[in-house]
């Protein structure tokens, strides 16, 4: 009976010494957006904290976008207020980060504006654009531990 016990405690103890290491409390300590650039792309920064030394944690940032494209003439003028569309769509950007020695990640990730979809501008006139950009419901998500912080504010 003895040495029964005895091997349970040492395959215990083993399994315990073996387990990966998973995160004890993961939680962002800061979260905030930035943005649009020059290019329209939003960018979205963030430190989470507890995650366990040396994990690769998988990210989302997430948000809603509004994009105006419009199409302009050789002059440089918008000719027609019909040449012009705004499209609205979820937009998201992914990585994937290594929380290093000290259980954390600080990083960003970049959003790109949605694309014109099918619009099109009608011979001699060029497509430009995005023109007006701006998120909303903007967040970031730890995918690996499903931990999700939302980012207050419309960046425009």
């Amino acid at each position: 009976m003895r040495i029964r016990t005895t091997l349970a405690t040492t395959a215990a103890a083993l399994a315990i010494a073996v387990a990966p290491a998973f995160a004890a409390n993961p939680h962002f300590i800061n979260a905030s957006a930035t943005g649009p650039n020059p290019e329209g792309q939003l960018t979205v920064s963030f430190k989470e904290a507890g995650l366990g030394n040396n994990q690769n944690i998988n990210y989302q940032a997430d948000a809603q976008a509004s994009a105006t494209y419009q199409c302009f003439n050789k002059g440089g003028h918008n000719p027609a207020a019909g040449n012009k569309t705004t499209v609205l769509q979820d937009v998201s950007a992914f990585g994937t980060f290594n929380s290093g020695r000290n259980g954390s990640v600080t990083a960003s990730l970049t959003i790109d504006p949605p694309g014109p979809g099918t619009f099109t501008c009608p011979p001699g006139q060029k497509l430009i654009g995005p023109t007006d950009v701006s998120y909303t419901d903007v967040s970031i998500t730890d995918l690996t531990n499903g931990v999700t912080e939302p980012i207050p504010g419309t960046f425009s």
